[in-house]
């Protein structure tokens, strides 16, 4: 049976439930003789001195306690780097699909996990590198999505795309994303692509408003290698990991993504399978 003996806490900032919530959460692991360390947003809430930068937060721990809604949990999978840390993610956001703990549930769903009787739901990553006149000057992990898109006044951008050099399309478009299962209710659903059951080995191409018609989300292996070269609207083309970190390209930059070797470990709560999630959040109704 697996034992939690430190555990890590993030929370999300400007949050009042995460007020309330988090010193409760602290008495509650200090009477179980359970060590903690909290980011800053943890350790204010909480009222402890003491605080990691996320970065240096996952040195130690056997479970992370994720306070927010699904950005805070996206950020927390990059903190876990792929470390043998299970994420129990409390939903304080809105639509929440990753974080489908709820408040009421943090502390039985927490008692079961010290048990050993949680229910892990593995998650594959997505790598990309940025590689500009033939060096690679940027890499990144995603667990939702990898997207190439144009700035707010630039005009649609020109992106020629390959799978396994098979040549797939030049898409001119707003953008592109490359999603992973997890991702495809994301930003990606938006766009109108599928929903993808997390546990198929795929990733999908979703182009965002193409300016052909005919241009349609294409879902490949997730063995295979997907290379986008940017061919032109160099001017406000950015590269974005998760809608969160990235940074501007230049014309003739190429993105190239694959599957990662490293998976994050989703604490779920027993009664909540996937279509259940799907219900609940896109209201798809009962029978």
């Amino acid at each position: 049976m697996e034992t939690f003996t430190t555990v890590a806490i993030i929370a999300k900032p400007n949050v009042h439930e995460a007020a309330v919530i988090v010193p409760t959460l602290l008495d509650w692991l200090r009477e179980r003789n359970l060590r903690f360390r909290c980011d800053e947003e943890a350790a204010r809430y909480g009222g402890v001195d003491q605080f990691y930068a996320r970065q240096e937060l996952a040195e130690g721990v056997d479970l992370m306690i994720v306070l927010g809604g699904d950005g805070t949990l996206l950020s927390a999978a990059r903190v876990v780097g792929g470390r043998d840390i299970p994420l129990f993610a409390v939903n304080l956001g809105h639509l929440g699909f990753l974080t489908s703990i709820t408040v009421e549930e943090l502390f039985p769903e927490l008692e079961r996990s010290l048990r050993g009787e949680h229910r892990i739901g593995v998650r594959r990553m997505l790598d990309c590198e940025l590689v500009r006149e033939e060096k690679t000057i940027a890499r990144y992990s995603a667990l939702n999505d990898i997207v190439i898109t144009k700035s707010m006044l630039a005009r649609m951008i020109d992106l020629d795309t390959h799978v396994d050099n098979h040549f797939v399309a030049a898409y001119k478009a707003d953008g592109l994303i490359i999603s992973t299962p997890t991702g495809s209710t994301a930003y990606s659903l938006s766009a109108g692509g599928p929903v993808i059951f997390p546990s198929v080995a795929a990733v999908c191409l979703t182009p965002i408003c193409p300016h052909m018609l005919t241009n349609r989300p294409v879902i490949v292996p997730d063995t295979a290698v997907v290379q986008i070269l940017c061919r032109g609207g160099e001017e406000g083309t950015y590269l974005t990991i998760d809608g969160q970190v990235g940074e501007p390209m230049q014309k003739g930059d190429r993105v190239i993504c694959r599957s990662s070797k490293n998976t994050v470990k989703l604490i779920r709560p027993p009664r909540m399978l996937f279509f259940d999630v799907l219900r609940e959040k896109l209201k798809w109704g009962e029978r």
